[in-house]
């Protein structure tokens, strides 16, 4: 019998886990000792193979994969994941603020956000009351696959939001971008070689390869993150200013790139 107690103690280790997580992933500020998290994560994982019908999919004992799937469902994307449009000097960069003010009406100086652009797998993740509900690629932009079972294996991916600072959203569509840092890539591509397997040309096919795995425990085993960059349909929350959202993102726990910048016109991005 499961008594409240326990409950409520599963719940406990779970929220201290997940701000752990946060602290030690997102922040880089961790406040435990690796034996100390990995104490609290075994008394979660007690407790769940006592009481297994305490045991939820968005649980942290469960980023160590699933039951492998034979074969991905499709997704489709409420918004399309559209790609973006190459700009690759100065001039075209001008052209581009020039439409820009044309759209807009105006003669003004337009703001604009600019962030490193990274080579991976863009992913869209679903928030459901701040829970992870699904995980998707972006496919062909209008429809792509479920991998949300890979996708709860990367520690980068909170599981649920956290709600102390600012208020979740009924749903929020998260963009982003998963990826294998180079050092990483090399890492692996050298245990790869020593197992006499076949080596990944890249560190983005890498990626990709690793995220569309039939078997998220092999995701699981992969050195992947991810970058946040923009959002999808957004319920119960409203934003003014694509800086605004990526203001918001490391409040919830979603991780974004360190170097992004807010510049004043056309000419701060060109510099």
């Amino acid at each position: 019998m499961v008594t409240e107690a326990i409950r409520k103690k599963v719940d406990k280790l779970r929220e201290e886990i997940e701000y752990h997580d946060y602290r030690y992933y997102i922040l880089d500020q961790p406040e435990i000792s690796d034996a100390q998290y990995d104490r609290l994560m075994r008394e979660l994982e007690k407790l769940e193979e006592q009481h297994p019908e305490l045991r939820t999919p968005n649980s942290p004992t469960q980023r160590v994969g699933a039951p492998p799937l034979e074969e991905f469902e499709i997704v489709r994307h409420t918004l399309p994941m559209l790609s973006l449009a190459n700009a690759f000097d100065e001039a075209e960069a001008r052209e581009f603020d020039k439409r820009v003010k044309k759209f807009l009406e105006t003669s003004s100086d337009v703001e604009y956000v600019t962030e490193p652009k990274l080579d991976g797998l863009a992913v869209e993740l679903v928030y459901e009351r701040g829970q992870f509900a699904v995980g998707s690629t972006r496919g062909d932009g209008v429809n792509g696959e479920n991998i949300t079972q890979n996708l709860r294996t990367i520690k980068t991916i909170p599981l649920q939001l956290i709600r102390k600072e600012s208020p979740i959203p009924e749903r929020l569509e998260v963009r982003g971008e998963v990826i294998m840092q180079l050092k990483r890539f090399r890492e692996l591509n050298r245990k790869r070689e020593e197992l006499g397997e076949p080596l990944f040309a890249n560190p983005r096919n890498a990626a990709a390869g690793s995220v569309r795995q039939l078997d998220s425990k092999i995701t699981a085993g992969r050195p992947l993150e991810i970058y946040c960059y923009g959002i999808g349909e957004v319920r119960g929350r409203t934003f003014k200013t694509h800086w605004e959202i990526l203001q918001t993102f490391p409040k919830w726990g979603l991780r974004t790139n360190p170097n992004i910048r807010r510049c004043r016109n056309i000419g701060e991005v060109i510099e």
